[in-house]
C-alpha cells in the first residue's frame, strides 16, 4: 500500500526549458556554458551551488571571473528563471487532493535562487509556496548532496521515518529513478512536462486496492 508520495521538482512540478537558461547565461558572457549546465545533474560551479559547497555570493564571485565582469545577483537570478518555462498550478491543485490520503514530500536537486523563487508569493497565481504542497521539502543545497547519490534518499528516509516500499516516487532523471528502485521504491519517471496525473491515479489504485 502506497502511503506517502515524493515529487521532484524541475521536470515534474515545473516544465524545465533548457536551451533558454543555457541562453541566458551565455549572454551573461559565460564560456562553455552548455558543459555545466544540465537538467538532471550539472557540473562545475553549477553543481556546487546545488549541493551546498557554495552560497549565492561564492557563486556570484566564481561567475563573474568566467564572464570577465562583476555579475550582480539579479542577473544571476533572472537566468536561472529561464530555465522554468512554467510552474504547472494544475499538478499542485492535484498534490492538495492527494494530501487528503497521502503524506507527500519534495526532495529536488535545485539552487537558492531557484528555492528562492519557489517560497515568493509569485511562485503560484494565488500565493502560495511550495512548502504550503508537502509535510517536508528536501533541496539538494540544503542536504549537502544531490541526486542521485545514496545518502541524500537515505538521510530524506531517516528524517521522515517513510517507507520506501510504501513510497511512489516520481523523478523525471532516469539516474535518479533508478537510485530510488534500488532503495525499494515504487517509482516513476515522467517526462519533462507531461501530464502525469492519470498514470499516478493508476499506480496509486493498483497499490491500494
Amino acid at each position: 500500500m502506497i502511503k506517502t508520495i515524493v515529487f521532484d521538482l524541475g521536470g515534474v512540478l515545473i516544465h524545465l526549458n533548457k536551451d533558454e537558461a543555457l541562453r541566458r547565461f551565455s549572454a551573461l558572457g559565460i564560456p562553455d556554458i552548455e558543459k555545466m549546465l544540465d537538467p538532471y545533474l550539472q557540473s562545475g560551479y553549477f553543481l556546487q551551488i546545488e549541493d551546498g559547497r557554495m552560497s549565492k555570493e561564492e557563486f556570484r564571485s566564481a561567475l563573474s571571473q568566467l564572464a570577465g565582469r562583476e555579475l550582480r545577483q539579479e542577473e544571476i537570478y533572472d537566468a536561472y528563471m529561464g530555465f522554468l518555462e512554467e510552474v504547472a498550478s494544475y499538478k499542485f491543485d492535484y498534490i492538495d487532493t492527494l494530501r487528503q490520503d497521502y503524506t507527500v514530500h519534495i526532495l529536488s536537486n535545485t539552487n537558492p535562487y531557484v528555492m528562492e523563487f519557489a517560497e515568493s508569493t509569485s511562485f503560484l497565481p494565488n500565493g502560495r509556496p511550495l512548502s504550503s504542497y508537502c509535510e517536508r521539502k528536501f533541496a539538494s543545497c540544503e542536504m549537502g548532496m544531490v541526486k542521485p547519490h545514496r545518502g541524500i534518499f537515505e538521510l530524506m528516509i531517516e528524517q521522515t521515518g517513510m517507507l520506501p516500499s510504501e513510497t511512489l516516487f516520481i523523478d523525471d532523471g532516469p539516474a535518479n529513478v533508478q537510485m530510488a528502485e534500488e532503495l525499494g521504491f515504487v517509482t516513476y519517471c515522467p517526462a519533462n512536462g507531461e501530464d502525469w496525473r492519470e498514470a499516478i491515479g493508476q499506480i496509486l489504485k493498483q497499490h491500494n486496492r
